[in-house]
């Protein structure tokens, strides 16, 4: 009763409204800070910001270490730590593992945080055999084949009145890309603000082409040009810095490598011929469960993007013993942060 006489009390001197305002409004919560000055809740920070997005705690709390004026914020039960990290502002955060996760991270990062580009960095499995466990890979793009049309049989899908069209349904098969089994690969539509206005997909219904998408269909998102470059710059000399990875008395010296395609899905892979599949017709070099997600959330939103993977084991083949061994010892960890490093100090040389 007491707190129904507060109410009304509080409505009788026009208060009630912005209560109603700060409900409705998404805020960033501070938590724990490491500086004795306190760090005001904010809305928005307003600082162009590079973010880095980390798959495991244990590279993000190695780059967390080297940030200077660290300020946390909580949001949604995420944690966002702001800094200086090699001259640069930045926001450090944790994906969360799967599709979903990653790309709820990445959209709330961009609406809370400035960002003039977004890293990813984290560890993948191996769909190129000539690489090998330790080695960093940048692929030029990501893709994510769960998007297909899983037909009856191996026969090309002609639900819209010939092989291959499947339009009416607003979708698209990707272009010569041959099926897995029975599931043939769709394009994904994609909108942002430079082409939401676009008409992306018609279907043909009597004698008029219906709009059936906006934006873009796309089969694959690339990652900045740019950044590459800067890559490019550091790839050397880094490489050189890189922990070897010893077995007994043999030891290999991780490389970085450009590759081709980079691969993201809901499934864990486990599978050798769908590993061989994923590369030999996608092109693919690495599979994980995050970046493509990561990659098709930063190409709506306008913001550059580039993802480093460290090479855990071979998608697919039979269990070696010396994978968790690799995982526990936190170097692929610490060559991912090495990469990162040098790679906001030559990008952020270059702004």
């Amino acid at each position: 009763m007491r707190l129904l006489k507060l109410s009304l009390l509080l409505g009788a001197v026009g208060l009630t409204a912005g209560l109603i305002g700060c409900a409705t409004t998404t805020t960033l919560q501070k938590s724990a800070v490491p500086t004795p000055k306190p760090v005001q809740e904010v809305l928005t920070d307003t600082t162009p910001r590079l973010a880095i997005i980390a798959a495991f705690g244990q590279e993000a709390d190695l780059l967390i270490q080297s940030t200077q004026d660290k300020h946390e914020y909580m949001i949604n039960g995420r944690k966002f730590v702001t800094g200086t990290l090699e001259n640069t502002p930045v926001v450090i955060t944790l994906s969360g593992i799967s599709m979903t996760n990653a790309a709820m991270t990445t959209q709330m990062i961009s609406d809370h945080f400035k960002l003039k580009g977004i890293v990813f960095s984290g560890i993948a499995g191996s769909l190129n055999p000539n690489y090998h466990v330790g080695d960093v890979v940048i692929a030029k793009s990501w893709i994510a084949p769960n998007e297909v049309y899983f037909n009856n049989n191996s026969t090309l899908p002609n639900a819209c009145g010939k092989a291959g069209d499947i339009s009416c349904l607003g979708i698209k098969l990707a272009d010569n890309v041959p099926a897995w089994k029975n599931q043939f690969l769709r394009e994904t539509n994609v909108m942002n603000a430079n082409n939401y206005k676009n008409v992306a997909l018609t279907s043909r219904f009597g004698d008029t082409d219906v709009p059936m998408a906006y934006g873009e269909m796309r089969v694959d998102f690339p990652v900045d040009n740019k950044m590459l470059n800067v890559v490019n710059k550091v790839q050397a000399n880094t490489q050189t810095q890189l922990e070897a990875i010893c077995t007994g008395s043999n030891c290999y010296k991780p490389k970085i490598v450009v590759g081709n395609r980079g691969v993201s899905g809901g499934a864990f892979l486990a599978n050798a011929e769908y590993r061989d599949y994923l590369n030999k017709n996608l092109k693919g070099d690495c599979v994980d469960m995050e970046t493509a997600a990561v990659a098709q959330v930063a190409y709506s939103n306008n913001i550059p993007f580039i993802a480093f993977r460290s090479l855990s084991d071979l998608a697919g083949a039979d269990h070696d013993p010396n994978v968790a061994a690799f995982f526990g010892s936190g170097i692929a960890q610490r060559n991912a942060a090495k990469l990162t490093m040098a790679f906001i100090k030559e990008w952020n040389a270059e702004q």
